[in-house]
């Protein structure tokens, strides 16, 4: 089965909700969302499976320059383990560098392990720490960066379909 990675719409953001309050202790709001849809140039995207697209996971990043934050990778509890956070990861990454980003980076709980491995599979590795920076519960955040290789004149576009692992 293909999933199909595309930009979020307004009619995605209560399964985005759902599925935000199901990942996170402290999860994000509605309007936090609805933010990134009115005209904030945050890469935000969701994947689904046809013939519904029923949001499986979701995935937001911006980017100022050749630097970019990787914000926020969830995927509904009942779609884990199909490699689709990894996906998504992989084509925010094409994205960014299609933007001409050079470094990534973000934040992630130290306990989440299955995050931190996700992220150094991908190439991030840890350059810091943020004492008490979650606070539901409080803990801190470890900081990691990832080098974009960028191709001069690479037109590849993370939009479209891409196969499960």
């Amino acid at each position: 089965m293909t999933a199909l990675l595309r930009p979020a719409v307004e009619a995605d953001l209560n399964q985005v909700v759902q599925i935000e309050r199901a990942s996170f202790a402290d999860p994000w709001t509605e309007e936090s969302f609805r933010r990134l849809l009115g005209g904030h140039p945050a890469i935000f995207q969701v994947v689904g499976y046809p013939p519904d697209l029923r949001v499986a996971g979701y995935v937001i990043a911006f980017s100022v320059g050749e630097d970019a934050e990787l914000l926020n990778v969830a995927v509904e509890p009942t779609f884990r383990g199909r490699g689709l956070a990894g996906q998504m990861l992989d084509a925010v990454m094409v994205e960014l560098g299609g933007r001409g980003v050079r470094t990534a980076f973000l934040e992630v709980r130290e306990s989440n392990s299955a995050a931190r491995a996700l992220y150094d599979s991908r190439g991030f590795t840890e350059i810091g720490r943020r004492r008490n920076y979650y606070r539901r519960p409080v803990e801190d955040a470890l900081v990691m960066r990832r080098v974009l290789e960028v191709a001069e004149g690479d037109e590849e576009r993370s939009a479209g379909s891409f196969a499960d692992r």
